[in-house]
């Protein structure tokens, strides 16, 4: 009769299985730390890496003029349709003038009656008054002479009183003419009362005739700076009022991009940087510009700082206020060592690191980072190129034995 063992207890090949067992779990548990933690290696690399960085603006163009007329006046002619592009100073709109051109003509009939009467006081009324002094001079000389005579014939007996007042009397008013005779031809004189009137009213005219050409003017409305005609409100026959907006011009002049960056890359802008831009109604369609300023002042309500990037070729569709996406190029790495960012451990930090495999085993490397693009970054120092890295979302750890996860 067999023996089965005693009861209660395991038999023997129970318990041999049960060690095998153990031994085989206890060999699966020491594998990786004999062939090393599976993991994604990343082997470092060099390549190109263009760094931008991307952001939404407005399109910005010189500024649209509201074109008016500052008189009132009956619309006669209208020179220019929407769309049309004008040079400074072409016609847009012709006023009825009549009025206006009335009171130019009489204005520069005003300015002819002065400038007359200046140049006949040079030629007339200067001559005449000098003649004048120079017969008051004589006059006043020969009544001199003779009141002279009379008193000494009086003395003598020869002229009675009344003959010597009646002398002194010729006398006096000869010496008032004369006086007056000097005054007039200092008044006529250049620089004299007189003259200085005539002057006067010469500048006042030619002033009134200013005045009423530049009123004469307003009724013809010009473009003052090259553009496009955008709108027109009015038509021949209406008319036009002080205020009221005629007609639209968009000035042809620099077009400009403006955009709000987040403030963290404030450091890497630069004025001259270049980009490349696209007008969000036209996605397709690409245009280059160049960052031409940037503020000083950053937005504290929005933590951005607003750049400026000039168009030096806009396309002809660009409107004003246009949405538009700008890929700002920052910077530019023919040959640069190159790895996914991801892979970097404390990336924004100022010590970033990652674990880099050497003989089987990962250490953790201190690095520093360069240009980043595309969910890459340039590695100035640290590594070489054809070493690996593990992979950002693996658990290794420091010192850590490691193989490739497809080893």
């Amino acid at each position: 009769m067999s023996q089965s063992g005693t009861p209660g207890r395991p038999s023997l090949r129970t318990r041999l299985l049960a060690g095998a067992l153990l031994l085989l779990v206890a060999g699966l548990a020491l594998i990786p730390s004999l062939l090393g933690e599976k993991a994604v290696l990343i082997t470092v690399d060099r390549g190109e890496l263009v760094q931008s960085v991307v952001a939404s603006g407005k399109v910005r163009s010189p500024q649209r003029m509201e074109l008016g007329s500052q008189v009132s006046g009956r619309i006669l002619k209208i020179a220019v349709r929407e769309g049309q592009s004008v040079a400074a100073g072409d016609l847009l709109l012709q006023l009825e003038a009549a009025e206006l051109q009335a009171a130019a003509d009489q204005a520069q009939a005003g300015l002819t009656q002065s400038t007359t009467r200046l140049e006949q006081m040079r030629q007339l009324a200067q001559p005449l008054a000098g003649q004048a002094l120079r017969q008051a001079e004589a006059n006043l000389a020969q009544a001199r002479r003779h009141f002279e005579r009379t008193r000494d014939l009086a003395a003598r007996g020869f002229y009675s009183p009344t003959q010597l007042d009646d002398a002194r009397r010729n006398l006096d008013v000869a010496d008032a003419q004369w006086q007056s005779a000097q005054l007039q031809a200092q008044s006529n004189q250049s620089g004299g009362s007189d003259y200085r009137l005539a002057e006067a009213a010469v500048a006042q005219a030619r002033a009134g005739l200013a005045l009423a050409r530049s009123r004469l003017d307003y009724a013809r409305i010009v473009a003052p700076r090259a553009g496009t005609i955008l709108t027109r409100h009015v038509e021949p026959g209406d008319t036009a009022q002080p205020g009221k907006t005629l007609l639209t011009l968009a000035p042809a002049g620099t077009t400009e991009l403006i955009a709000q960056i987040d403030e963290k890359n404030l450091g890497l802008l630069k004025t001259g940087q270049k980009a490349l831009a696209s007008a969000d109604a036209y996605p397709d369609r690409h245009f280059a510009g160049e960052i031409n300023f940037i503020s000083p002042a950053i937005d504290p309500l929005r933590g951005s700082v607003e750049i400026r990037l000039l168009v030096p070729e806009p396309p002809d569709y660009l409107r004003q206020e246009m949405t538009v996406s700008i890929d700002i190029e920052t910077a530019r790495r023919v040959d640069a060592l190159v790895i996914p960012l991801a892979a970097v451990r404390d990336a924004d930090s100022a010590q970033p690191w990652v674990l880099v495999v050497r003989e089987g085993i990962a250490r953790r490397q201190a690095i520093e980072l360069g240009a980043r693009s595309d969910g890459r970054v340039e590695i100035r120092r640290g590594l070489a190129a054809g070493e690996q890295i593990v992979g950002g979302q693996s658990a290794v750890r420091d010192g850590s034995r490691v193989r490739a996860a497809n080893g």
